[in-house]
């Protein structure tokens, strides 16, 4: 595992104690899980945002639109086997 150094604002430091006390957890493992939480949180935004990109392309809806079609006439087939 690599080391990390950095500087925190004092009350920052003073809330994560705190917090780490409250919790009896290690003040490193309690930064690890919220860089974890912060960093999925970054990557479910970017997928939103790809998600809207591709809701306003013409060109996405087309092929969303067959797909549909398609699974839709899958679907009436399996109800009437």
């Amino acid at each position: 595992m690599a080391t990390f150094t950095t500087t925190l604002p004092n009350d920052l430091l003073d809330l994560l104690s705190q917090k780490a006390a409250e919790y009896h957890i290690a003040k490193n493992k309690l930064i690890e899980k919220a860089l974890r939480v912060y960093l999925d949180e970054l990557k479910k935004a970017e997928y939103i945002k790809s998600y809207k990109r591709a809701a306003k392309d013409p060109d996405t809806l087309l092929i969303a639109e067959e797909g549909m079609a398609d699974y839709f006439r899958q679907l009436n087939e399996l109800d009437n086997e």
